[in-house]
C-alpha cells in the first residue's frame, strides 16, 4: 500500500532521522515506537501528508484511503455525539440529501409517461444501489456499536459534544476513523484517553482489521496484543521486525548479542591479518604477499553493531518526613457537577504506606475524588488528611500547566525555593535534559518531555504521600520503566490513577473500582481486578442479553437459549479450575505460616507486614472461596 523510500526529515537544522527505508502492506500492524523525541509523531504526520518530507520518496496505492488520529482535534460546537460521529459518513449523508429531494419531487410530480420522470426513476434506482453499497442502511447501527465499544452510554448519544472533556472527544475522533472504511489507520497514542474497557475492545478491533495499521503507542501491553511488527525509531535510524514488541526485544537483543560476537571475531582476524602485513613487509621475497593482505583487508566490509540510545531517567521520590497512621479519611463525600452526581456517600480509610490504583471507565469520579483529597475542589461530606501529611500531585494534564514561552531552566528556578536552587542543573539532568537542553523553550518540547519536565519539577516540593493522574501518557516505554522503578522504591503512599495495565502491574497491593458513583475495594493488583471484572462482565452479560427481534420470543425464552450456550459452560468450568488452584496455593501458604507462628512468634511478631501480609492471605481465600460458590451454583443451573 505504501512505499516509503530513503525518507529524511530535518528538524531545527539538524536529521530527525535520515534515510529510512520500509514498505507498508495490507494485515501490517506496525508498532511505531521510540524515546520521546525521536520522531514518531512526525513521521505519521509525513505518512498522513500534513509535512513534507525533506528527502526521499513515499509512493502510494491508487485511491488509498488514510485515516489519522490526531492529538490536536477541532470539533464544530451545536453537534451531538450522534452528529459529529456521522461526519465519518460524507458521501452517505450527501446521498441521503439527494434521495429525499428525488423523493420529494416525485411526490409532486403527475406526468408518469414523460421522459424527464422516467430519468428520475432511473436517478432514484442508481443513488439507492450507491447508497445501499456504501452501507446506508446499517450506518446509524454501526455507529452507536463502535461508540458504546468506546465507553459512550445511549443517553450520551443526543448530548452536545460540547459538555465533553477533550478526552473523550478524542474518543469521538475515533470512532470516526474507525467507521470510515479507511485503508490505513495512523494512530497517535490512542489509548491515552480511553479507560481499560474501552481499551480492550479497541484491541479486539484492530486485530480484526484487514488494512495497515501505524501506531504510536508506549503501551506495552496494548502493542503486544494488537500489533505484528515493530518499527523503533532510534538515533535516527529504524530497526524493522516483523514481532509485536516484547518479542522484537528479545530479537533486538538477540541480533546485537550476534553483531557483537561476529564483529569481535573479525577484529580478531583483522589484527592477525595486519600482524602477518607488517612481518611480510620486511621480507623482500614476501612482499607480494603483504601487497595481496593489504588489499584483501580493503576488500572487508567491517560488521557494524546496531547502536543503543541506553540514556534513561534518573528518579527518586524521597520521603518528607513520617506521617501518622492514617493519610486519609474520607466520610459521606458527594460531588456533583450541576444536575450531574459524580461521586455519592463515599467513606474510605487510606493508610500511610499503601499503593493503591484508581480504575474505572472515564467520567466515574476518579479524577475528581483525587482533586478532592488534594483541597483542589469543594464537596459535600467530610475529608480529612492526617497529621504531618504532604502532598505531592500530578494531574493528568499537568504538562499544560507548564510557560511554553519559558526555558526548561527558567521553568526549574521560577518553581525552586532558596534551598534547591543550586540544584535544578543536576535535577534536569536526571530527567535528560542537559546541555543546551535547558535553554530550549518548553514549547518546543513533544508531549513525553514536557511530562519528565513537569515530573522534575513537582520534585522541588516535599511530599510524603503522592496522588498522580495519569502519569505515564506521552511517556515512552524506556521512561515509564524507570518511572515505575521509582514508585516501587517509594515509602510513602501512593495514590495512581491510571489505564495503563502494564504499568499497574505488580505496582499497586489494592485497588478502587470506581463504578456509578460506587467505589469498590479489591485486595490485590491490577491481574486480580480484571480477573474479578470479568466475573462481574459476566453477570452483567447475562442481565443484558437482548431479546431476540422476533416478536413471538419472550425475555425468558432468549435468557434459557443464552444460558444453554455450551461456550459459556466452558468459560465457567475453566474459571472455577482456576480458582480451586487458587485456593488450593493459599491453603498451604496459610497452613505454613501457623505454623511459623506457633514455633516463631516472638520474632515475627516484630514484624507488622507479616500479619497485613497473613490478614489479606485469608481475605482473599475467603473472597475465592465465595466466588467459588456462585460459580458453581451458576453451572449447575447451565447444566440443568
Amino acid at each position: 500500500m505504501v512505499n516509503i523510500h530513503n525518507v529524511t526529515v530535518t528538524f531545527g537544522g539538524e536529521d530527525l532521522f535520515s534515510g529510512i527505508t520500509f514498505k507498508l502492506n495490507a494485515g501490517d500492524r506496525v508498532g511505531l515506537v521510540g524515546k520521546n523525541g525521536a520522531g514518531k509523531s512526525t513521521l505519521l504526520k509525513v505518512l498522513a501528508k500534513d509535512i513534507e518530507n525533506d528527502g526521499g520518496t513515499l509512493a502510494f496505492d491508487k485511491d488509498v484511503k488514510i485515516g489519522f488520529l490526531r492529538q490536536d482535534i477541532d470539533f464544530v460546537k451545536g453537534r451531538t455525539i450522534l452528529e459529529e460521529a456521522y461526519q465519518a459518513f460524507t458521501e452517505i449523508k450527501e446521498l441521503e440529501k439527494q434521495l429525499e429531494n428525488i423523493n420529494n419531487e416525485l411526490v409532486s410530480r403527475t406526468d408518469y409517461e414523460s421522459d424527464s420522470y422516467n430519468e428520475l426513476i432511473i436517478k432514484l434506482n442508481e443513488t439507492t444501489s450507491r447508497y445501499e453499497l456504501l452501507g446506508g442502511y446499517n450506518y446509524k447501527g454501526d455507529t452507536e456499536k463502535i461508540l458504546q465499544g468506546l465507553g459512550f452510554k445511549r443517553e450520551d448519544f443526543d448530548k452536545l459534544t460540547d459538555t465533553f472533556s477533550g478526552g473523550w472527544r478524542m474518543r469521538i475522533e475515533l470512532a470516526k476513523l474507525l467507521l470510515q472504511k479507511n485503508d490505513i489507520l495512523l494512530l497517535d497514542e490512542p489509548t491515552n484517553h480511553l479507560d481499560i474497557e474501552s481499551i480492550i475492545w479497541l484491541e479486539g478491533f484492530l486485530k480484526n482489521f484487514s488494512g495497515v495499521v501505524v501506531l504510536v503507542s508506549h503501551d506495552k501491553m496494548f502493542l503486544d496484543n494488537v500489533t505484528n511488527r515493530t518499527i523503533e525509531i532510534s538515533l535516527g535510524s529504524i530497526y524493522d521486525y516483523k514481532k509485536p514488541y516484547s518479542q522484537y526485544l528479545v530479537l533486538r537483543k538477540e541480533i546485537r548479542e550476534q553483531q557483537l560476537k561476529e564483529q569481535k571475531n573479525q577484529e580478531k582476524e583483522i589484527k592477525q591479518t595486519e600482524q602477518l602485513i607488517e612481518k611480510f613487509r620486511a621480507k623482500a621475497n614476501k612482499a607480494s604477499m603483504a601487497q595481496s593482505l593489504i588489499k584483501k583487508l580493503d576488500r572487508v566490509e567491517r560488521i557494524e553493531v546496531d547502536v543503543e540510545d541506553n540514556a534513561v531517567m534518573n528518579v527518586q521520590f524521597p520521603l518528607s518526613k513520617q506521617p501518622g497512621k492514617i493519610v486519609v479519611t474520607a466520610e459521606n463525600v458527594s460531588k456533583n457537577y450541576g444536575d450531574k452526581n459524580i461521586l455519592h456517600d463515599v467513606s474510605l480509610m487510606i493508610e500511610r504506606g499503601s499503593k493503591i490504583a484508581f480504575v474505572g471507565q472515564n467520567g466515574q469520579g476518579k479524577s475528581t475524588l483525587a482533586k478532592i483529597i488534594i483541597g483542589e475542589i469543594a464537596h459535600e461530606g467530610n475529608m480529612k488528611l492526617g497529621h504531618n501529611v504532604e502532598i505531592g500531585y500530578f494531574a493528568q494534564n499537568q504538562a499544560e500547566y507548564l510557560d511554553g514561552e519559558k526555558t526548561l531552566l527558567q521553568t526549574m528556578e521560577d518553581a525552586a525555593n532558596d534551598g534547591n536552587r543550586i540544584k535544578v542543573r543536576d535535577m534536569l539532568g536526571s530527567f535528560l535534559f542537559s546541555g543546551d537542553d535547558v535553554e530550549k523553550k518548553v514549547k518546543v518540547l513533544s508531549g513525553g518531555e514536557r511530562n519528565r519536565l513537569a515530573l522534575c519539577k513537582m520534585l522541588l516540593e516535599p511530599f510524603n504521600v503522592l496522588i498522580m493522574d495519569e502519569p505515564t501518557n506521552h511517556l515512552d516505554i524506556a521512561s515509564k520503566n524507570v518511572l515505575k522503578k521509582a514508585l516501587l522504591n517509594f515509602e510513602g503512599t501512593l495514590i495512581l490513577v491510571s489505564h495503563d495495565r502494564d504499568f499497574l502491574q505488580g505496582l499497586t497491593s489494592k485497588v478502587f473500582g470506581f463504578k456509578d458513583k460506587v467505589i469498590k475495594e479489591y485486595l490485590g493488583d491490577i491481574d486480580y481486578f480484571l480477573e474479578e471484572h470479568k466475573i462481574e462482565s459476566l453477570r452483567e452479560a447475562e442481565m443484558r442479553t437482548k431479546v431476540s427481534e422476533e416478536k413471538d420470543v419472550t425475555k425468558k425464552e432468549a435468557y434459557q437459549a443464552q444460558k444453554a450456550s455450551g461456550k459459556e459452560i466452558k468459560q465457567i468450568k475453566n474459571k472455577i479450575s482456576k480458582i480451586e488452584k487458587e485456593i488450593s496455593r493459599l491453603e498451604t501458604e496459610i497452613e505454613k505460616d501457623d505454623v511459623n507462628l506457633a514455633e516463631n512468634f516472638e520474632e515475627i511478631s516484630q514484624n507488622p507486614d507479616f500479619f497485613k501480609e497473613y490478614e489479606a492471605k485469608k481475605k482473599k481465600l475467603e473472597d475465592s472461596m465465595e466466588e467459588w460458590e456462585v460459580l458453581e451454583e451458576k453451572l449447575a443451573e447451565l447444566e440443568g
